[in-house]
């Protein structure tokens, strides 16, 4: 028997558990396949990446069941629980990059400097402090990142790793909790930034 892990947005394990749950399903005869989604939903335009590790023979089988669609199945070298560490090596870097400007952002739009912020931030390569008019997506979304930072964090502290700034993270998107996919404008999502999260003083 075969047993892919869950892959969607809001179901996604920490590397250790990944291992654990192997290791419960082996004496069973089940072999257990670890999957991770990085990107968009799948559409016409976007092609989101699916990560599996687990026994490098059966990897194959399990990618060639989205053959043909627009999820691109990348099997790993190695063992049950890279898929999860990879989704939450990336998120920890990713979420926290953009909560990250959008408070330096809202910080520069109190004093009246978000122009020379920005003008600093676009002479970069590339800079997610430049690309404002993301910040309401990541509002919008905090309600599934916001655990998903609460889950790197677990995943860093395991690792012997310093896990705060995930930590840090998650508490501010919980300004943002009433934006539930959402479409507010960028004047309203750095308002919530400076009101009480629904579940009390951060």
């Amino acid at each position: 028997m075969l047993v892919l892990r869950n892959v969607r947005r809001r179901e996604r394990c920490l590397p250790a558990t990944m291992t654990r749950i192997s290791n419960i399903m082996r004496p069973s005869g089940a072999t257990v396949v670890d999957g991770s989604v990085i990107g968009s939903p799948p559409s016409a335009s976007k092609s989101p990446r699916l990560y599996l590790s687990g026994p490098s023979e059966v990897l194959p089988r399990v990618a060639t069941l989205f053959a043909g669609s627009a999820v691109r199945a990348r099997p790993l070298d190695g063992d049950v629980g890279q898929a999860s560490a990879l989704k939450l090596s990336y998120s920890s870097y990713q979420k926290a990059s953009r909560v990250l400007a959008a408070v330096a952002y809202a910080l520069a739009s109190d004093y009246g400097v978000e122009a020379e912020l920005l003008d600093i931030a676009q002479g970069r390569t590339t800079s997610y402090l430049a690309e404002t008019g993301y910040f309401p997506k990541v509002a919008a979304r905090s309600w599934r990142w916001g655990p998903e930072m609460r889950e790197a964090a677990l995943a860093l502290e395991e690792a012997g790793l310093p896990s705060e700034l995930a930590v840090a993270a998650s508490a501010v998107m919980e300004h943002w909790e009433g934006l539930k996919d959402a479409s507010p404008a960028l004047a309203q999502v750095l308002a919530e930034l400076h009101a009480a999260p629904p579940g009390g003083p951060v």
